[in-house]
């Protein structure tokens, strides 16, 4: 059985001037309890479940690499990243750069999304479903063309939905996917 820990809320004691260091406290206890696996929620708005957007609400990948820098095993990993957030090819090269800044210890969770008003108060495109579940096909195939090999799939990349030149992917992550 793996463990994980999740930070979806972060009403914590202290608030904003404390943030820091609540998060690098907690990461670093789950660390040494011996979790596997500490997840970030992808959002931007804290959710309607959490209270709502006037809650706060730290960006995924910023706190992924700062719970990098105060651990030394655990797993790190989106909950799940909105493939309307990003990009796949900046997704795959920012999942890449945590990748290889915490020694190979990141993961992907990535989904179609749901939080509309989120996207849509932040200017954010946000298609309709069967829209975001095509780019989200997509997106896995690039994510996982960039990760294939010595410098990722270099080879152009033209989807229905996302176009990528030139895929390259430099430094090559630690961990492979499958592994």
């Amino acid at each position: 059985m793996k463990l994980g820990l999740a930070f979806a809320d972060y009403a914590w004691e202290g608030g904003a001037v404390r943030m820091a260091d609540t998060l690098a406290a907690m990461s670093r206890a789950a660390d040494d309890a011996g979790f596997d696996v500490i997840g970030v929620a992808d959002h931007v708005w804290q959710g309607p479940h959490m209270g709502g957007a006037e809650q706060p609400m730290l960006e995924c990948f910023t706190t992924l690499a700062t719970i990098a820098a105060h651990t030394r095993r655990i797993r790190l990993m989106p909950m799940v990243a909105g493939v309307h957030f990003r990009a796949p090819g900046l997704l795959a090269k920012t999942v890449t750069t945590l990748d290889v800044l915490s020694g190979g210890r990141a993961d992907l969770g990535i989904g179609a999304g749901w939080y509309e008003e989120e996207a849509r108060g932040l200017g954010i495109d946000f298609p309709p479903v069967a829209e975001r579940f095509e780019r989200l096909e997509e997106a896995v195939r690039i994510c996982l063309s960039m990760w294939d090999g010595e410098r990722g799939g270099e080879k152009p990349v033209t989807g229905r939905h996302y176009r990528l030149d030139r895929p390259l992917n430099v430094p090559q992550n630690l961990t492979r996917p499958g592994s």
